[in-house]
Formats: structure tokens, C-alpha cells, sequence
């Protein structure tokens, strides 16, 4: 059994703190529900959407949202136990391998499992956007939404087979309500760590960090086409002629918008993934832990956040479809 924690994270050791945290978790809860049911429903509900790239925005909505539904509400409930003067629940002193039913062996992988799936669309969505600027005119070709539907299933299938590869392959690997981040981790039940159960762990950043790079690569090659296309646009309508190759306006500015897309999944996955290269060599890194795995959960309510900044239509359908509500509601 696992000894109750002597340390905690900054914002959890006084009252003041806590309740500030358990607020934090509230708001980013709602956040994440609404903004993804939003996004899913100009997705799912304008046909302009009912694209490939709409597939995946889609997909990448629903990891996200499971997060808002499954993984945060936990961690409130937890925080609220924890708060009161009552015996809070054991579940939160001790790993799955000495609790008859331990609510992280569920929530758990579902976070590692939606978080490697937002990884995944995100490759995913920047491949997309790669084939649309490098290969305008075989994108239709290359990119349908069959093969982008077979593509989604194979992402959910992967990620939450890696999610549930340390408790299939490994009996001293445990899933615990973490003192530290306030959230169901991977944990070891052995005093010892076996070097098997090392190389299992190094799975989740080994994962994150290839596709990270293959993301920022293919994001880079992508731009300098753009680049290299607008000069040529310019030096042609200078000399009074028209460009009819090379990406359209609309396809350049949905690469742009999934390259800030990128950009702010890769700032809040690569923590989490230092974090864990770190404990595995025996670091514990309380408060760095925290702000790790939270700074990664609120990721999942960003991207509403950049697809109304970046993408006009979405702001739009968006727009009609809050004030149509706010309408429908009123007496």
C-alpha cells in the first residue's frame, strides 16, 4: 500500500490554496464541455464542415470533450472529498492494486488515451493541411473522407492500446489519485523499479515526442511552400499576371490555423512528457507535476479558441448558433 504523501504541490497544501484549485478545475471543466459541444455542433451541424479536415476536427473534439466529462469531474469530486472534515474516499491513499474498485483503473487510461489521440489528430490534421499546400491538385485524390474515416479509427484503436500497455505488459505498474497533480497517474507498486516497467513508461514520451517532431517538421516544409508561393503571387501581380497553381487562399489560411493549432498542443504535451523521462529516473518534481498534467488538460478547450480567431465561417456558424439559442430560450 502506498504511504500517504509528506509533500504536495504548492497549490494544494492550505485551504486558501485548495479552494482556489478546486475552482480552477470547476471553470476549466465547464470550459472544456462547452467549447467542444460548440465546436461539434458547427462540425456536425454545417455541411461546409463535412470535410476530411471536419472529420478530424471532429474526432479531436471528442477526446477532448471525454476529458471534460470523465477525467476533470473526477478530480473535482476527489478535491471536494478531500476538503471536507469527513474520511475522504481511500481510493485517494491507494493504487489500484490494493483497492477492490479504484475509479483511476477506468479514468486513467481514458486521459493517457485521449491524450495521445489529440497527439495523433493533430499529425493527422498537419498531414492534411501538408498534402493541400505541397499537392493542390491530388489532394481531392488523396485526401477522402473514407480513407480520413479509417485513419480516425485507427488513432482511437492505437492510442488507447498505448494507454493500456503498462497494465497489460506489466504487473508492478499501478494507476493512483496522484498527491502531486491531482489526477489518476501511472504509478509503480513495487518498491523497486523494474526495467521493464521503465521501457514501458518511456512509451508515452517516446510516442509524444515523435509525433511532436513529425508535426513541427511537416508544419515547417508546409510554410516555406506557402512563403515560396506568395512571393511568386506577388511578383506576378506586379507584372500584371495570374498565378493558377499553387494552394488557394482558403487552403493556406486552414494551414495557418492548424499550425497555431500545433504549436500550442506541442507547448502543453511536451511537459507531461519531460515529466515523465524525469520520473522514471527516480525525480519526483511535485509542483512541476501539477502545472504539467493541468497545463495539458486545459489544452482540450484551445481548439475552439484558435478556430474562432483563425476560421471565419466556424466564427460565424458559431455566432448563429449561440444567438439562435439565446433567442429560443428567451420567453
Amino acid at each position: 500500500m502506498l504511504e500517504e504523501p509528506t509533500n504536495c504541490s504548492m497549490c494544494c497544501c492550505t485551504t486558501l490554496n485548495k479552494i482556489l484549485t478546486l475552482a480552477f478545475m470547476v471553470v476549466l471543466m465547464f470550459g472544456i464541455l462547452c467549447g467542444n459541444s460548440l465546436t461539434l455542433a458547427v462540425v456536425l451541424g454545417t455541411k461546409h464542415f463535412h470535410t476530411p479536415q471536419g472529420y478530424l476536427k471532429a474526432s479531436l473534439a471528442v477526446a477532448d470533450m471525454s476529458v471534460g466529462i470523465l477525467v476533470v469531474p473526477l478530480s473535482v469530486y476527489a478535491e471536494i472529498r478531500l476538503l471536507l472534515p469527513d474520511a475522504p474516499p481511500g481510493w485517494t491513499a491507494r493504487d489500484s492494486q490494493h483497492t477492490r474498485f479504484h475509479p483511476c483503473i477506468l479514468i486513467g487510461p481514458v486521459f493517457a488515451g485521449c491524450t495521445l489521440v489529440s497527439i495523433t489528430t493533430a499529425f493527422l490534421l498537419t498531414i492534411e493541411r501538408s498534402i493541400a499546400v505541397l499537392k493542390p491538385l491530388h489532394k481531392d485524390a488523396v485526401i477522402t473522407r473514407r480513407r480520413t474515416c479509417m485513419l480516425i479509427v485507427c488513432s482511437w484503436t492505437g492510442s488507447f492500446f498505448l494507454a493500456l500497455s503498462p497494465l497489460i505488459f506489466s504487473s508492478e505498474i499501478a494507476l493512483e489519485y496522484n498527491a502531486c497533480s491531482r489526477m489518476c497517474n501511472y504509478a509503480l507498486g513495487a518498491a523497486e523499479f523494474p526495467s521493464r516497467a521503465w521501457h514501458i513508461l518511456l512509451l508515452f514520451p517516446a510516442f509524444d515526442f515523435t509525433l511532436l517532431a513529425g508535426t513541427v517538421v511537416t508544419n515547417i516544409i508546409s510554410f516555406t511552400t506557402i512563403r515560396h508561393h506568395s512571393k511568386k503571387r506577388r511578383r506576378l501581380a506586379q507584372a500584371g499576371c495570374q498565378s493558377t497553381s499553387g494552394p488557394t487562399f482558403s487552403d493556406i489560411k486552414a494551414a495557418k490555423t492548424i499550425g497555431a493549432l500545433t504549436l500550442v498542443f506541442t507547448a502543453s504535451f511536451t511537459p507531461v512528457a519531460v515529466f515523465v523521462v524525469g520520473n522514471v529516473t527516480g525525480k519526483t518534481w511535485c509542483n512541476f507535476s501539477f502545472f504539467a498534467f493541468w497545463i495539458l488538460a486545459a489544452s482540450s478547450c484551445w481548439n475552439v479558441i484558435i478556430y474562432s480567431v483563425r476560421d471565419q465561417k466556424f466564427r460565424l456558424r458559431a455566432r448563429r448558433l449561440l444567438v439562435f439559442s439565446k433567442i429560443k430560450d428567451s420567453p
